[in-house]
């Protein structure tokens, strides 16, 4: 039996611990500003916190809270795939019966987060579970101050605000569906997903189907590059597009296990990692079946002068029409997929 890392040398501080020195601006995790001196009275000047995560304090669950402090595997998830934004019902409520149960399986816990009455959450109870299933208003980064100060009823967190509360509450795996990316012609109108500068900038492995055909994949891959992201493929030489196993491209690095990614993940020398895991070969849709449907519907968006955020809901309706619904069952498979490899990692990190 190998003997965990852990077992050696001085003990590793505790998810919780970390938390805890970040949010009192004790830790070099969280830098503050020097305190200089004013030149006119020689005083020192009181610093100021210049990272938006060193005052974003989400609630944090009793079990996630019990989890982190206790160094046991805990993997983030968004709730926009799982509101009346992501999925039909009753699909969507499977979805989310699904992955909380594949990540229990592996042996850590869920965490979904959202913004529920106006106060930021890491790890939902039972009980509220209702709640993320109807009406909401998507919430990326840019939106959590917002949704909080005006005490939205419940913002469905995207990758970008998942990732960030995830953060700050010292959670380390994020599972998703599928990341945003660099748009088609984005040369010209600069649409590029806030999802890459979160996966680049949150010390967490975000486990993904890769990003949505429609996107401008190739750019988005060299955008990871350019921000330093390792892209890791799970057993896959090749970048999924979400729906199916394969976009055409390579990834920079294959990788065959949990434990694999965790010693990558250890030995990163920048924050973020990006775990891209092909949606099972049984689920998957035909990928020129799929091409034509996204070509088709992208046309339809120009010529229709829906742009933005409108892109992505237009499309997906266009595949879920065009495949007679098969999207939905494969949403459901890959998110399940998704959240069971997470959770693996997950474990894999907390042995170490």
């Amino acid at each position: 039996m190998t003997t965990s890392r852990r077992d050696a040398g001085t003990p590793r501080r505790s998810h919780a611990e970390t938390v805890t020195q970040r949010q009192s601006g004790r830790d070099d995790v969280t830098p503050w500003l020097s305190r200089p001196a004013d030149v006119t009275t020689g005083t020192s000047v009181t610093p100021r916190r210049w990272q938006t995560d060193a005052v974003l304090e989400p609630l944090i669950s009793d079990e996630v809270r019990a989890a982190l402090g206790g160094g046991r595997p805990v993997v983030a998830l968004e709730s926009t795939i799982f509101s009346h934004l992501g999925l039909p019902s009753p699909a969507n409520a499977e979805a989310l019966e699904r992955s909380l149960g594949a990540i229990r399986r592996e042996g850590a816990v869920p965490a979904v987060t959202a913004v529920l009455d106006g106060v930021a959450r890491v790890g939902l109870r039972a009980d509220e579970h209702e709640r993320i299933l109807g009406a909401a208003r998507k919430v990326a980064e840019r939106d959590i101050p917002v949704a909080i100060a005006q005490r939205w009823p419940f913002g469905a967190t995207t990758v970008s605000a998942s990732l960030a509360l995830a953060a700050a509450a010292g959670v380390q795996v994020f599972a998703t569906g599928g990341i945003g990316g660099v748009h088609r012609g984005a040369e010209l109108t600069g649409d590029v997903s806030a999802d890459l500068d979160a996966i680049a900038r949150r010390p967490l492995v975000t486990v993904c189907a890769g990003a949505k055909a429609f996107l401008d994949l190739g750019r988005t891959l060299e955008y990871l590059e350019t921000t330093g992201v390792p892209v890791l493929g799970w057993r896959s030489d090749d970048f999924p597009a979400f729906y199916t196993r394969s976009s055409g491209l390579p990834v920079p690095h294959r990788v065959e296990s949990a434990e694999e990614v965790a010693e990558v993940f250890a030995h990163r020398s920048r924050p973020g990692l990006l775990l891209a895991v092909p949606i099972p070969e049984r689920d998957a849709l035909d990928r020129s079946e799929l091409d034509a449907v996204v070509g088709t519907a992208l046309a339809d968006c120009e010529a229709s002068g829906i742009t933005g955020a409108a892109i992505t809901p237009f499309v997906l309706g266009r595949i879920a029409d065009a495949t007679a619904g098969r999207s939905v069952p494969a949403n459901l498979a890959l998110a399940e997929h998704n959240a069971s490899v997470a959770a693996a990692v997950a474990v894999a990190i907390a042995e170490r």
